[in-house]
């Protein structure tokens, strides 16, 4: 299969290069910046320059291609408006184009803050009206209906937490497990589900090659439910540390985003915490079910979270991360 791939320099987005590459899929990748894509080329990763505004880039990386993996987006910025601009108008940009090239399939990386939270022990099927409750989960949702709207055949999956080698974001949980003590929002019983990078690659093949997944909405996840004070304390569990937890009340820490958020702004810089991300870190659950996909494509996540974070931990301190 000829496959295009956005966000390959990414960390969801390089894991899938490299599962791309042992399908045996002759990859291209939409790179905005070319050199930071110098790790693609061991996979045999076809670079090519442009981002989503550019209208004449989209139409020469999608020529001829099969399938489309649209893994870019925004996961920060100053403004909804901002994030619109990219979740949402840039895969329709997508969209366009490769409809135009008469791609077979469209698979689109959303995800979980798409269909917003669930309710404690239900977690998602995708079949469920969406209720999104932050500025990023519109914009995610938003570009979810930019796909179902374009007229190509489509497949989009919902990834939950996602973590692995090369992920910076669980790294700072291990830097803090690290010391010994570390903060939980609420009082730690938020339920999660959570996947590793290499087991959601594999997922976004089967969706994308798998018959039955066409025109679905899918959440790829292991199925074990964690808390969020129990992630914590299997990151410390991973390298042989005991944690203790700090809770950090709503008021509190919505207090602490607000401050977080302003002092970004007085930077000129951007960050995920927000005021508005509260509304996501307060919640009951963050749950899906990977049901629905393993029954329509045979796909099941191989890493519980024990062995995912063992394997992370091994990778962060082979590259000297930790």
């Amino acid at each position: 299969m000829k496959v295009l791939l956005t966000g390959a320099t990414g960390f969801v987005g390089s894991h899938l290069a490299e599962a791309l590459q042992r399908h045996g899929d002759e990859v291209t990748a939409l790179v905005r910046t070319p050199r930071k894509a110098e790790a693609l080329g061991p996979l045999g990763v076809r670079v090519v320059p442009g981002d989503l505004d550019h209208a004449a880039s989209l139409a020469g990386a999608v020529e001829g291609q099969d399938i489309v993996y649209h893994v870019a987006g925004l996961v920060a910025a100053g403004s909804e408006r901002e994030f619109m601009r990219c979740n949402r108008d840039g895969t329709a940009s997508l969209v366009a184009a490769a409809r135009r090239a008469a791609v077979s399939r469209f698979v689109l990386v959303s995800s979980m803050a798409a269909g917003g939270p669930a309710d404690r022990g239900r977690p998602l099927t995708g079949a469920e009206p969406a209720r999104p409750v932050t500025a990023y989960g519109r914009s995610k949702l938003a570009g979810e209906a930019a796909v179902r709207t374009g007229g190509l055949p489509w497949v989009i999956v919902r990834p939950p937490a996602v973590y692995g080698p090369r992920d910076r974001e669980v790294l700072k949980v291990f830097r803090m497990a690290r010391l010994g003590v570390a903060p939980v929002f609420g009082d730690g019983s938020q339920q999660l589900s959570a996947v590793h990078g290499a087991d959601l690659a594999d997922a976004l093949v089967a969706a994308a090659t798998a018959a039955g997944t066409v025109g679905n909405i899918y959440y790829a996840c292991h199925p074990e439910v964690t808390t969020s004070a129990e992630f914590v304390r299997a990151v410390g569990a991973a390298m042989g540390r005991r944690v203790a937890l700090v809770p950090v009340p709503a008021p509190v820490g919505r207090a602490l985003l607000a401050v977080t958020e302003a002092s970004a702004k007085m930077t000129g810089q951007i960050t995920i915490l927000t005021r508005d991300k509260a509304n996501e870190f307060f919640q009951d659950a963050w749950t899906g079910d990977p049901g629905p996909l393993t029954r329509d494509s045979g796909w099941r996540a191989t890493h519980d979270l024990k062995s995912g974070l063992a394997d992370t931990y091994r990778w962060y301190r082979n590259a000297r991360w930790l």
